[in-house]
């Protein structure tokens, strides 16, 4: 491929819209070493961040399709490393991490990433999803990791694999009614999910109804939502990185998981309301030129793998802002590119790196524009 081709097809704006969220996030991560001095948590990012560059560069040049041959291995090795982590010391009550003794990783990142490459490489080529009977293999491949990283347990992961399957049905050409009743019958069918769950994530939905602005934080699962907001609204309009203004008392930054689930509340200590605009504006961007990549390829596998990678930020950008202003219930769910985190950020380079391969291909495969049916 000619060099200067080559250059004309990446996404540039898009690149630069990554490294100004990442920059934002690291930002606000420093905001909360300063803060909460419990730890060099920007520096850390910032290794993490080299890492992350490697795993991009390398999605980013190694031809997408070759990952098609692989996709469904992918699939079933993460599953594998979800069952591990059951075998692996407990954390916070958790066993989502496999210890690797330069970093703890989280098997749930890259099976997110598994789960989008082997479900398009199962739509491609076949039209059987567009009945009610073969709708059931793609929502098993969803619920099987479902099912395993609710057992860590993991709420807020498990949560995108539902968008993204969504999306990729969508994209491939499943009926929109049959996918418009599935969605009403899981509705319907949240009062027997209520039943299944724990008193504290009952607590979390309960939260969100009952929430009160202002006044004394609450001592039961209300906390985090109050000293969320409480720390977003510390910052004003511009931030007090503009305005100057002293730190009055710390115990109103109190925040659990400052750097990595509510990051996006120091962002907003740090820049205000203008900060929080601006990061909205660059997902914003950044999800549009993913779609104009995914719509510009012919080749079905690299569009299902944008359409599912796309879905995939923007489901985890929706769900953690939403929470950290009180529209939906607190989970553990990390900002893409933001937050803290080894397993999330390489994890997130990696899709961002198969969004430039599918780039740097748009005619890989001359075929007719795929996915069209008569009805």
């Amino acid at each position: 491929m000619n060099d200067s081709l080559l250059l004309r097809r990446i996404p540039w704006t898009a690149l630069l819209a990554a490294l100004l969220l990442f920059l934002l996030g690291l930002s606000a991560i420093a905001r909360g070493d300063e803060l909460y001095n419990l730890g060099e948590y920007a520096p850390r990012q910032r290794v993490w961040a080299a890492f992350g560059i490697g795993a991009f560069l390398a999605a980013a040049l190694w031809p997408y399709q070759r990952l098609k041959w692989t996709a469904y291995g992918l699939y079933s090795v993460t599953l594998l490393l979800l069952v591990v982590v059951f075998f692996m010391p407990a954390k916070n009550y958790s066993h989502r991490w496999i210890p690797l003794g330069f970093m703890n990783f989280q098997p749930s990142e890259l099976a997110k990433l598994a789960f989008i490459a082997a479900l398009a490489r199962y739509l491609m080529h076949r039209d059987s999803f567009r009945s009610w009977t073969g709708l059931i293999p793609p929502f098993l491949m969803a619920l099987v990791p479902v099912a395993l990283i609710l057992k860590e347990p993991d709420l807020g992961t498990s949560l995108v694999f539902f968008p993204v399957l969504f999306a990729m049905l969508f994209a491939a050409g499943a009926r929109p009614r049959h996918l418009v009743t599935v969605a009403l019958l899981g509705v319907l069918s949240s009062p027997l999910l209520w039943l299944q769950m724990s008193p504290e994530q009952k607590s979390r939905i309960v939260s969100v109804f009952t929430q009160k602005d202002g006044g004394d934080a609450p001592d039961d699962d209300g906390y985090h939502l109050h000293q969320a907001k409480r720390v977003l609204a510390l910052g004003g309009v511009w931030g007090r990185e503009f305005s100057g203004m002293s730190i009055h008392s710390r115990r109103a930054y109190h925040l659990p998981e400052s750097r990595t689930d509510f990051v996006f509340c120091l962002v907003g200590e740090r820049w205000g309301l203008v900060g929080c605009f601006a990061a909205i504006v660059l997902y914003l961007y950044l999800l549009a030129r993913g779609l104009l990549i995914a719509g510009a390829t012919r080749e079905p596998f690299g569009r299902l793998l944008c359409v599912g990678v796309i879905a995939l930020l923007g489901s985890q950008a929706i769900i953690n802002t939403a929470m950290t202003v009180g529209l939906l219930p607190i989970t553990g769910m990390t900002l893409p590119l933001m937050s803290y985190g080894g397993s999330s950020l390489i994890a997130t380079c990696l899709a961002l790196g198969l969004l430039i391969s599918v780039a740097l291909r748009p005619t890989y495969s001359v075929t007719d524009d795929p996915f069209r049916f008569d009805d």
